[in-house]
């Protein structure tokens, strides 16, 4: 019987009492966060170790036997469409304090911070990548930046504006927060200071609109190693299984997808890790192939999830 099987967060509810089995948990063998699969009934003794041949880890909690497998595709960065790479990149790296790179020139500007080695949890990184075509509708994924307090809010809106963002109505009313755009027109918000973002660095969400936040919260908290930390029918939250980085924000919208996302998410599988078993395994879920005029000889996978959202898996690292 897999957890899956069990009544969960998904459906309003959560573990079946006695059933003894999480969502996930840490080994006590490999020390990783990994999801959990129930193999057997309760048994006399206390099993700890390796399963001989297959790498994974044989634990006994609170009475039940459990296989438990490390899941190996994680988020690591995401993609964002520009006019200009390097224009964009700029703006981009100056705006969260951040280094940038050529990658190709012309095409491709990656985004990372000073002093931490790729890929690191902690970060999602940023590619610009120059595409032909222009920005036509609200996006669907944008970035929510953190402040500390009120005074660096304002000092941050008053910065970002200096370095070329303009203010932007997407219809969000009276909030707290900005809502800006930057140079090519791509929306994103600063949010007022949260409790929440205290320790995520600048960057302090990914947020992506969807018609069913509980769906998209199943996939991607079953695609990839990330914990998902609240789902409702308005909005879900998952953040990296290390409690470091920015959240996932997935939020309910009445818009419909009608073109080709200008941000994307990009996944990568750990060291040891094969991007087709992962590929076919987000296939099972829901996902699906797309072309997107890649060709066959690149080293990633293009997708969609359930909702039509593009990303792509990425060669391990």
């Amino acid at each position: 019987m897999s957890v899956r099987d069990l009544p969960s967060p998904y459906a309003g509810g959560g573990p079946a009492p006695g059933a003894g089995c999480r969502d996930a948990a840490t080994s006590a063998v490999c020390g990783a966060t990994v999801r959990a699969e129930c193999v057997g009934a309760v048994l006399p003794l206390r099993v700890h170790g390796r399963v001989p041949g297959d790498g994974t880890c044989v634990c006994r909690l609170r009475g039940t036997v459990r296989r438990i497998t490390g899941m190996t595709l994680r988020l690591v960065q995401i993609a964002m469409n520009a006019q200009d790479d390097s224009a964009l990149g700029r703006f981009w790296a100056e705006a969260l304090g951040w280094g940038s790179s050529v990658e190709v020139p012309g095409v491709v500007t990656n985004l990372e911070p000073e002093g931490l080695a790729y890929p690191d949890p902690a970060v999602v990184y940023i590619d610009v990548i120059t595409v032909p075509e222009p920005k036509t509708v609200k996006n669907r994924v944008h970035l929510d930046l953190a402040t500390t307090s009120p005074a660096h809010h304002a000092e941050l809106v008053a910065r970002l504006q200096d370095l070329g963002a303009t203010p932007a109505d997407v219809g969000q009313g009276d909030v707290p927060w900005t809502v800006l755009a930057d140079p090519d027109g791509n929306e994103f918000c600063v949010a007022e200071p949260r409790e929440d973002y205290r320790d995520t660095g600048p960057i302090a969400a990914i947020v992506a609109d969807c018609m069913d936040p509980r769906a998209m919260a199943r996939f991607w908290d079953q695609a990839m190693d990330w914990t998902l930390h609240e789902v409702t029918d308005d909005h879900a939250v998952l953040r990296s299984g290390q409690g470091v980085g920015p959240y996932l924000r997935l939020v309910r919208t009445p818009d419909v997808k009608t073109v080709k996302n200008r941000v994307h998410l990009d996944l990568r599988p750990y060291p040891g890790g094969d991007r087709a078993v992962e590929v076919a395994r987000v296939r099972a879920l829901g996902a699906a192939d797309i072309d997107l005029g890649q060709g066959d000889d690149v080293p990633w996978t293009c997708l969609v999830d359930p909702e039509g959202n593009e990303f792509d898996i990425l060669a391990p690292a």
